[in-house]
């Protein structure tokens, strides 16, 4: 009995740690206690914190102009009853499974599938862009290297018999041919600013449009490629055509009715892994740091011509890899006659960018984040009397508030200017022991 009584007093006390540890714990979040400062407080100072907040503070801006106009259209065109609808649609996005009848939130496997997919190809050019902004360039030559991407893995995809070699080696073989095809076009660039200092803003824009103008043209030289059925014309055949897909990794399974595949998990890994390369290697160190002064960083032994270089071959490896997993679905049609447009999704990859403060992690967020609203747009005109470009706008004015990240960074710093004030140091008034003037001075000097 004496050791039951004993056990149950040892769990007692043990429980009654944990409760001071708990409470202690809770109390450090809010007041000072052996003598640190709150940790809320340490956690809110910290820069990464401040980036995360501010990208919270773009999101909540464009929603409220977002249910602002929506409020404004409603009244214009008298359908106000609909604004409650519509903000609800516009939340919930790829989790509303209702209609316009009834509203209903829940899991939508189809939309949530169709999301993911959407997110593929602007995560990676997101993560181009990122990456070129960490390392001190604009890479504002992903849709060109989205392009030459999508070339070089359609090409081969069609090109190789799968009953040879497998479909799984063709579909890789045909994923890394557009990487380096992408990397290729993305040095150029940076071969014009290492070794002539040209800016390289001005050389992605003459690259796009050269890369416009090549894949067009290879795509109209080969007919045998183009989706001719069902009247279409100007779109290249899909990949399943030949057996080539991306492994689906049980998305299908779990996100039925879509075109969910693996290549958002293969994404997401690489989001990871070029999040560890730029803050966990050496390597990374030197890009970043060639970014942040290429003149200290060649003083320090650092090769900054060959790091900006490498940073725009990646950037470009990393924009035409998702042009790759994207078109390699084995269900999407790539429009080959694209001689007077570029690709949207190479230029969405500046705002998710953008958004995510050029943090690889917080990219894959960001992205997500703008499929969500996409989605959402299009559930909002067939349920609402709104359309989807209501949802286009918001993300308009979401990245019009990113691009402000670094002045709402700064008001939360609440960063104020002190004056500097130069201590005096007291006189004594006597003329005794200190002369009036300098004049006096120097009498007295020459009568000594």
């Amino acid at each position: 009995m004496n050791k039951f009584k004993s056990i149950l007093s040892a769990i007692g006390n043990w429980f009654k740690k944990v409760g001071i540890a708990i409470g202690r714990w809770c109390k450090s979040l809010f007041v000072s206690v052996d003598g640190e400062q709150p940790k809320l407080k340490t956690l809110y100072e910290q820069e990464r914190t401040k980036s995360i907040l501010s990208s919270l503070i773009s999101i909540a801006g464009g929603m409220l102009v977002g249910l602002i106009i929506m409020l404004i259209v409603g009244i214009a065109t008298g359908n106000i009853e609909d604004l409650f609808k519509g903000f609800v649609v516009l939340i919930f996005g790829p989790f509303f499974t209702g209609s316009s009848i009834q509203l209903s939130i829940g899991f939508n496997a189809s939309s949530i599938g169709s999301m993911l997919f959407r997110t593929t190809p602007i995560l990676l050019t997101g993560l181009s862009v990122a990456l070129a902004f960490k390392t001190g360039l604009f890479n504002i030559g992903a849709p060109g290297q989205f392009l030459m991407g999508t070339m070089g893995s359609l090409l081969v995809a069609h090109s190789i018999p799968t009953t040879s070699g497998g479909a799984f080696w063709v579909w890789l073989l045909a994923l890394l041919v557009g990487i380096i095809l992408g990397a290729i076009w993305g040095a150029i660039p940076g071969l014009f600013k290492a070794l002539l200092n040209i800016n390289e803003v001005i050389v992605c824009i003459m690259t796009n449009w050269i890369a416009a103008s090549v894949v067009a043209w290879v795509f109209d030289a080969n007919g045998h490629l183009k989706n001719v059925g069902e009247g279409k014309s100007g779109y290249i055949l899909p990949t399943r055509v030949n057996g080539v897909s991306n492994p689906r990794l049980g998305m299908d399974v779990l996100f039925k009715g879509s075109w969910a595949d693996g290549g958002i998990i293969i994404a997401i890994v690489i989001a990871i892994v070029v999040y560890i390369v730029l803050n966990k290697t050496v390597f990374g160190y030197e890009l970043r740091a060639t970014g942040s002064n290429r003149n200290a960083a060649r003083y320090a032994g650092m090769k900054d011509k060959r790091n900006i270089v490498l940073s725009m071959a990646i950037a470009g490896g990393l924009a035409a890899c998702g042009a790759s997993l994207f078109y390699l679905n084995g269900n999407t049609e790539f429009y080959w006659a694209t001689s007077t447009s570029l690709p949207s999704e190479g230029f969405n990859g500046i705002p998710v960018a953008l958004l995510a403060s050029n943090n690889p992690i917080g990219v894959i967020f960001s992205a997500a984040f703008m499929s969500y609203l996409v989605i959402s747009g299009s559930n909002l005109a067939g349920v609402t009397s709104y359309n989807e470009h209501i949802a286009s706008l918001i993300v308009a004015v979401i990245i019009y508030f990113a691009g402000f990240s670094k002045l709402i960074r700064e008001l939360l710093n609440n960063s104020k200017v002190k004056k500097v004030t130069i201590p005096t140091i007291p006189q004594e008034e006597t003329s005794e022991t200190q002369p009036t003037n300098v004049a006096e001075d120097v009498n007295s000097t020459k009568e000594a």
